[in-house]
């Protein structure tokens, strides 16, 4: 993969772009794409922002997300689009795989791919790029890039938000260690651009709906298990479990790093079971590092503490299976 640099030339005259990120996408996901997107369309490109799934509830109200294409919804626009653009950027994933049924069509794609991404153990598929785990996040790498450009006059209270609501959630609201000095320098200069953070927080944090927050009440109370003995705890959930309270997509989000709030608890695992596998979502404190232990154990991978998994066993086999690695182990 060449460096971000050698890509600049091809963006000196307007192009036609496709830019996608994750399935199941979160704030950092969402907010790197839409900041690119209006980045790029202030630089006079037509740019076609498209989404592998749909988003979650907490994230329609950012700036930019009614263009926002939904590739489960309307496959074949989408399919046509990456057929019809001249470059493709590709955000906050290292692997084709983790946009699940895009991974095809972006595998035969043979326009110029760009990656912008935090993850470990990028996969080669790229022809430039920027790869850097110690970055808090995609969004902070987006910031980087208009910067490397020397377009930060070019960032708007639109491109701000988004990036803020990246950096915000990936960083734990700045709680986490990736939460370099950049970091905190960045959000200064977006405050300088007009950034109402408050406003931000209240959108994440303080929109739920009664049955979500009486969701949260029962996972912890009846699906949370904690072992003292391994500094560790455990949440599972079942579809008859979410199907109790009418669950939408993301209200999961978070739920894993709860148990990480109890004292000596270093390693918190949320295990779900969807309609075609069992997710595996691991958080750490200190030195534990999930993104060993999940691909080691469940095909997974991520950073060092926070990273995900799957397996293709039940959720009752895919429990005990994790409860006997984590008696082998001892986080």
């Amino acid at each position: 993969m060449r460096s971000i640099q050698d890509a600049f030339p091809l963006l000196q005259s307007p192009k036609k772009i496709f830019i996608t990120t994750h399935h199941k996408p979160d704030g950092d996901a969402i907010g790197s794409m839409l900041g690119l997107y209006h980045y790029l369309v202030k630089k006079g490109h037509t740019v076609y922002a498209v989404s592998p799934c749909e988003l979650p509830e907490f994230l329609m109200w950012m700036p930019g997300v009614d263009k926002l294409y939904n590739y489960e919804s309307q496959i074949k626009v989408c399919q046509q689009l990456l057929t019809e653009v001249d470059l493709i950027f590709c955000l906050d994933f290292n692997d084709y795989s983790r946009t699940k049924h895009l991974e095809a069509p972006l595998a035969a794609a043979t326009q110029p791919k760009i990656l912008l991404d935090h993850h470990l153990m990028p996969k080669p598929y790229w022809d430039y790029g920027m790869s850097i785990p110690e970055k808090s996040s995609t969004c902070e790498m987006v910031y980087d890039f208009i910067n490397l450009c020397n377009d930060n006059d070019l960032i708007d209270t639109q491109i701000a938000e988004c990036l803020y609501t990246g950096v915000m959630t990936d960083t734990g609201s700045f709680r986490f260690p990736i939460t370099t000095a950049s970091v905190h320098s960045m959000i200064a200069n977006l405050k300088h651009h007009g950034l109402e953070h408050s406003k931000i927080h209240e959108h994440i944090y303080d929109s739920w709906s009664e049955s979500r927050m009486r969701f949260l009440g029962y996972v912890l109370t009846e699906k949370m298990e904690v072992f003292p003995e391994y500094n560790a705890a455990l949440i599972t959930l079942s579809r008859k479990d979410m199907g109790m309270f009418d669950t939408q997509s993301g209200d999961t989000e978070g739920l894993v790093n709860y148990p990480l709030s109890i004292a000596n608890i270093r390693f918190a695992t949320l295990i779900t079971e969807r309609n075609d596998e069992v997710k595996l979502s691991f958080r750490s404190k200190g030195d534990f590092d999930v993104s060993a232990f999940s691909r080691a154990h469940f095909e997974g991978g991520g950073h060092f503490n926070a990273s995900g998994g799957r397996s293709k066993a039940s959720l009752k086999d895919t429990i005990a299976n994790f409860k006997k690695i984590l008696s082998d182990i001892h986080p």
